[in-house]
């Protein structure tokens, strides 16, 4: 049983409601602990499927008041272990989620534009570059898992299902600046070592195939899944599966090295992957009911997130249909037999 402490502090007449307030919700006990002369602790066990339940009740009721506080906290075990009969069954709930304060918390702070980030950006990139060359796989599924390009992506798909503007600016600016960090120094990269294309890994991300876009979408649904039900590391296997990292190097090296068509090619897995999480994560959390509080924030969230979807599936329909394209002689098989041949 997933449990978590919800710990409220408030003035010494309203924690007192708080028992009556929650009579209708699942909760394992509640505690009441004297602070000081105004203020009095409330402490609630409960299940982490009720936690937003319970989060937005006492926001309902008590959110005006200054003295308010709420802290949620992951209970790693209790003595005497709870019993199954104190859970409410019920076969038609929705699939256990962490609340939307805790999933808000976990991914915001992979938004975060801060100098941890650009280390990683820049370490991943160069052991991407190492290993793309030495046509290592090793290496290169290291650099998966060190580039923090998902969380951004996956920030933002929060930050539109929740009509949150201020996250998604902060997100797509650090996909910005991450991405074209990143570009730069894969360039840089290429001007120095100048890899062969007859690298497997280097020319496997050079060309998309109609399953790529299919494989990111299965991947972005799992890595925010993962995010919902608080099991993390579950995200190794998608920062490997959609990795954005390895064909953004793939670009930015074959760009610096003259092969430019290969480099297209690599950009056009990059977008793919990007819109798949995009699209991926706004359905998902979605369908797990991730929404705001309030209900005029709902219907704006609900409006952002419907246009997003239109832009993201929009944006995918004419990629798959380059990508079709692609599969047909044109002017890409031109361009590349072209570059080959030189």
């Amino acid at each position: 049983m997933d449990l978590r402490l919800v710990e409220v502090v408030l003035s010494v007449d309203s924690v007192s409601r708080i028992p009556e307030l929650l009579a209708k919700h699942r909760t394992l006990g509640i505690w009441d602990e004297s602070l000081d002369d105004a203020h009095r602790l409330s402490r609630i066990l409960t299940t982490a499927d009720e936690v937003e339940a319970i989060v937005d009740r006492v926001q309902n009721a008590f959110g005006e008041r200054p003295d308010l506080r709420i802290l949620v906290f992951r209970v790693e075990a209790t003595i005497p272990t709870p019993q199954e009969d104190e859970e409410t069954e019920d076969s038609d709930a929705t699939p256990q989620r962490v609340s939307r304060h805790e999933l808000y918390a976990a991914i915001s702070k992979s938004a975060d534009l801060s100098s941890t980030f650009l280390i990683l950006i820049v370490l991943s990139t160069i052991v991407a570059g190492i290993g793309l060359i030495r046509d290592s796989v090793a290496i290169i599924i290291g650099a998966m898992v060190m580039a923090p390009l998902l969380g951004p992506n996956v920030s933002l798909a929060l930050a539109t299902t929740l009509g949150d503007t201020d996250l998604a600016k902060k997100s797509l600016k650090t996909n910005i600046v991450g991405v074209g960090f990143a570009f730069v120094l894969a360039c840089s990269i290429g001007l120095l070592f100048q890899p062969s294309m007859a690298s497997e890994e280097i020319a496997s991300r050079t060309v998309v195939g109609m399953s790529d876009p299919l494989l990111a979408l299965a991947a972005g649904c799992a890595g925010v899944l993962a995010y919902t039900t608080g099991a993390p590391t579950s995200l190794i296997g998608v920062m490997v599966a959609v990795a954005l990292l390895p064909p953004l190097a793939v670009s930015g090296m074959m760009l610096t090295g003259g092969h430019y068509s290969e480099a297209g090619g690599a950009a056009l897995l990059v977008l793919v992957n990007v819109i798949c999480v995009n699209l991926a994560g706004v359905v998902t959390f979605l369908a797990k009911g991730i929404g705001p509080r309030r209900w005029w924030e709902a219907d704006r969230a609900r409006r952002a997130s419907q246009i997003a979807i239109v832009i993201w599936l929009g944006l995918l329909a004419v990629l798959i249909a380059i990508i079709a394209g692609l599969g047909q002689s044109g002017w890409w098989h031109f361009l590349t037999h072209t570059n080959r041949s030189s």
